[in-house]
């Protein structure tokens, strides 16, 4: 079936491997040099603030346990559809794996330097990045990155578009100091890379015209100072991000508690009254006891509290069918959470992102490396022949002689590294000291 055909046939180099399509898919995601960077890219708390804080590798493996379980329990709330749909376990779990792998040093303050950075050859942003890693740049194949089915690829696309399509009509004025980037103005849009567009269309090959056409609408059209949203992904994909959504909001706040940056009284005073509203259209759900458990000087209480919680918005989940017309099956239905859970979800999230996420001393190390970001880029395309690596300099002048891209393959090197490899790297540039 076309869902599983890969871009290079090499079932051929393995003629006794038994497993599925998507086994072999999850494997290679696993075995990635990009899966493995991911232990020292930042999540919510940067590496090194705290002896064990989740990175984005400890969160894509706990989206994909998460992932694997909205598929058990989709299984049996749906098990005539969910057999038609063919769903897949190692499936979601190589989508969950994989879903960040894209994603620079530092967090959003390095997707945003890197975007402005690009911002006359095509722009940069953390999806696109991770497809354009599985479709190209990881090392398992010479021209197609890991050569993943084109289901896994379909999955991945939370945003089934190219940056043309909804990148806002006018850019904000370039800047003539770093420190005086206006970071709000300079969000991507979520997109792919125009550089890829041959790699998406292999992806939607065997949808219908109307399909493909359909699939890519926007919920948003661009404008003139904002971007253009895309309105659909498949049905693998909205599993994936809810899996994604849950452990950001569940696990990172658990983190945030045991490390102290939220205490007992600011939950109180910003969290508790919003929790209790929801107590009626939740069963068995008090929000004093999961304030006292979450704040226990038990720890096993507080795992127990974030089990919980986890396993409520689990368990919510249902397929919806869309209102669109779609010929393909993986097109037709979404996952959705109940509203009441939706609704605890999303408050879960927004305290994150506006008492952690957006502290001050958070956003500083954001700040610092986005800054690191930003001049290495600029040094590197001042003097790429002498200062990139062997194989990248090799790749950046073929690109460069065969008129294409060639910044890309800047922004290429740099998403990859580590926090640390890329403040290494900056103080090997930049300071007087290097060793320090």
């Amino acid at each position: 079936m076309p869902w599983t055909d890969r871009q290079v046939n090499t079932l051929s180099n393995r003629p006794n491997d038994t497993r599925t399509p998507f086994q072999r898919d999850k494997a290679r995601i696993l075995h990635s040099a990009a899966f493995r960077r991911l232990q020292a890219k930042t999540q919510v708390m940067y590496v090194g603030m705290h002896d064990f804080p989740r990175t984005r590798l400890t969160h894509s493996l706990e989206a994909s346990q998460i992932g694997a379980s909205l598929i058990v329990h989709l299984s049996h709330r749906h098990p005539e559809l969910s057999k038609s749909l063919e769903f897949s376990e190692p499936l979601l779990e190589s989508l969950c794996l994989a879903h960040d792998i894209g994603h620079p040093p530092f967090g959003h303050g390095g997707e945003i330097a890197l975007n402005y950075m690009m911002r006359n050859n095509g722009g940069f942003e953390g999806n696109g990045q991770t497809f354009r890693i599985v479709t190209k740049l990881e090392a398992y194949t010479p021209e197609h990155g890991m050569n993943l089915t084109r289901r896994t690829l379909l999955g991945l696309l939370k945003y089934p578009v190219l940056a043309s399509q909804v990148r806002r009509e006018q850019l904000p004025e370039d800047v003539s100091n770093f420190k005086h980037l206006p970071t709000r103005q300079w969000l991507p849009p979520k997109a792919l890379y125009n550089d890829d567009a041959a790699q998406l269309d292999w992806v939607l090959a065997p949808l219908s015209t109307s399909d493909k056409q359909a699939f890519q609408a926007l919920s948003a059209e661009p404008q003139t100072t904002k971007h253009g949203r895309s309105a659909l992904k498949s049905v693998d994909a909205s599993i994936m991000e809810a899996a994604d959504d849950i452990a950001y909001g569940v696990h990172d706040l658990e983190d945030a508690i045991v490390v102290g940056l939220i205490q007992r009284d600011h939950w109180m005073k910003h969290m508790f009254d919003r929790l209790r509203s929801l107590e009626s259209a939740l069963p068995d759900f008090n929000a004093e006891s999961l304030t006292h458990a979450l704040f226990s000087d038990d720890h096993y209480e507080r795992k127990g509290a974030i089990g919980s919680l986890v396993n409520r918005l689990v368990t919510s989940a249902t397929l919806i069918k869309t209102d669109n017309d779609f010929e393909c099956p993986l097109l037709q239905y979404q996952v959705a959470l109940g509203d009441a859970e939706k609704h605890l979800l999303n408050a879960l999230k927004e305290f994150i992102f506006k008492w952690v996420i957006r502290k001050p001393e958070m956003q500083a190390q954001e700040f610092k490396g986005q800054q690191i970001v930003m001049e290495l880029f600029d040094v590197l395309s001042v003097e790429p022949e002498r200062l990139l690596p062997e194989n990248t300099r090799l790749r950046y002048l073929h690109e460069q002689e065969h008129g294409n891209n060639a910044p890309r393959v800047i922004s290429d090197y740099l998403s990859g590294m580590t926090d640390a490899y890329a403040a290494k790297l900056y103080q090997q540039l930049f300071a007087i000291n290097p060793s320090i």
